[in-house]
């Protein structure tokens, strides 16, 4: 005999639990499968994990640098053991409160595998058998994705690797080799640098980070440098020998480089069970879910949302998807809009962060704008905290004098976004508006002001 739910999820990463608890909040009865653990990568495997770990290596190096403020410690060194504890402890906290919300929400968690093997019905396979869960009003598929693998040298655990090994390697390695200069490979290249591994990252395109304007991958390549990172970019990886436990990396034609670890992080493909997709006839294209603007699949009532759609690859982004996912299922008709306006963060030091339009974008896109700068190096709370590196740049369209975008680069920079969203598409006069001094905000303003070539504390504009 099937149970019955008027909402069924599939995953209970972000998009999933978001959307599990907004359908039952709204008095649907909601059923979630997890083949996992409870939150999925990002709780799991991914954000939150690697987030903990970097916060060890800022407070490590910052420890490191004392001396720059006048606080002197003799000795600083990282206890890998007590990091991967904490991590663990976050996680599990962090897992166990997740499964209590979804308990007290009333929404009934199953464990195992799902197969939608129709528009309402799903299977479910536990350890024990397999149940039946139909679904009155839609299904929802928050499958998410798992890392790429590189079929000329495979994940074998051990030396080769992929973030998931990297997050909860047992020792710290005297050096490694990063294959990708994305936001993985960028973020976890910082925490193995700050513990003191001698990394190496390569990239083959010709510069890293490269989903954000060219001057965000300078600047970066250059605080790297400070970090003892080694960046090599317009540059492949051809093999890796792991024969003999430590491994051999060729590049290209060079020479090839020895470490202790190699991780790959060339990105993250979608993951839907094949039967899945094969029983309802899904359109895809390749592993990625094929989805319209309200996230709805070619088959009435089956939506699909997250990384399996390969939007955003962004917990924050499987929560928009989640919110009009909702709305339709429960008789609403919203869409997704425009996805430049979900902000993307990189936690490197320093960090990124942009929302709207790039520079570039706009120039490819032959819109006239003004670029406004503000520097932390000028700015009171920035100088005092010993954090100068890093500027905001503001886009301005002068036609309209609306600002497209702003991207960031410095510490703590992902803490902004959400008022740096709230500028896209204003034309509110930023001189009434008041930020409090000396914040590192400031440096927003600087730049919100420069775009207008009306900024306080910078020279006037050539010309």
């Amino acid at each position: 005999m099937a149970e019955i739910f008027d909402v069924v999820v599939i995953g209970s990463g972000p998009g999933g639990y978001y959307a599990a608890i907004r359908c039952a909040q709204k008095g649907a009865s909601v059923a979630i499968i997890e083949k996992a653990e409870t939150g999925g990568t990002c709780l799991n495997r991914g954000c939150i994990p690697s987030k903990t770990l970097l916060a060890s290596a800022e407070v490590l190096l910052q420890a490191k640098n004392a001396g720059a403020v006048g606080v002197d410690i003799p000795t600083v060194s990282p206890n890998w053991v007590k990091m991967q504890q904490r991590k663990d402890a976050i996680v599990s906290g962090s897992r166990k409160g997740l499964s209590g919300l979804l308990q007290a929400n009333k929404i009934k968690i199953f464990a195992g595998t799902a197969i939608v093997s129709s528009p309402k019905a799903v299977v479910v396979k536990t350890q024990t058998g397999q149940i039946e869960i139909n679904a009155t009003r839609g299904i929802v598929i928050a499958t998410g994705s798992i890392p790429v693998e590189i079929p000329a040298f495979p994940f074998d655990g051990q030396t080769i690797i992929s973030s998931t090994e990297a997050l909860s390697l047992p020792a710290i390695p005297a050096s490694m080799v990063i294959v990708g200069g994305g936001i993985v490979g960028c973020e976890l290249a910082c925490v193995y640098a700050a513990v003191g591994t001698k990394v190496t990252i390569v990239e083959a395109l010709e510069r890293i980070i490269n989903t954000e304007d060219k001057w965000v991958s300078q600047l970066l390549e250059r605080e790297f440098k400070k970090l003892g990172i080694t960046v090599l970019t317009g540059q492949k990886v051809t093999s890796v020998d792991a024969s003999t436990g430590i491994a051999k990396v060729a590049i290209g034609g060079g020479q090839p480089i020895e470490a202790e670890k190699v991780l790959v992080a060339v990105g993250r493909k979608a993951v839907c069970d094949k039967q899945t997709i094969d029983n309802l006839k899904l359109q895809t294209d390749g592993p990625v879910i094929k989805v319209n603007d309200r996230m709805q699949t070619n088959i009435s009532g089956i939506y699909a949302i997250g990384d399996v759609v390969g939007t955003t690859y962004l917990a924050h982004g499987a929560f928009a998807e989640a919110e009009v996912v909702v709305d339709n299922l429960l008789g609403g008709n919203s869409t997704i809009g425009d996805y430049s306006l979900i902000p993307r963060a990189v936690y490197t030091f320093p960090e990124i962060a942009s929302v709207g339009k790039s520079e570039d974008k706009c120039v490819k896109e032959g819109i006239d704008i003004a670029v406004g700068r503000g520097f932390f190096r000028a700015n009171g709370r920035s100088l005092a905290h010993n954090e100068t590196a890093g500027e905001i740049r503001v886009v301005r369209e002068k036609a309209s004098n609306k600002i497209l975008g702003v991207t960031m680069v410095g510490a703590k920079v992902t803490e902004l976004l959400a008022s740096a969203r709230m500028l896209i598409g204003s034309t509110e006069k930023f001189h009434a508006v008041s930020f409090p001094h000396p914040t590192v905000s400031e440096v927003l303003k600087e730049a919100w002001e420069d775009a207008f070539g009306l900024s306080v504390h910078q020279p006037p504009k050539a010309g």
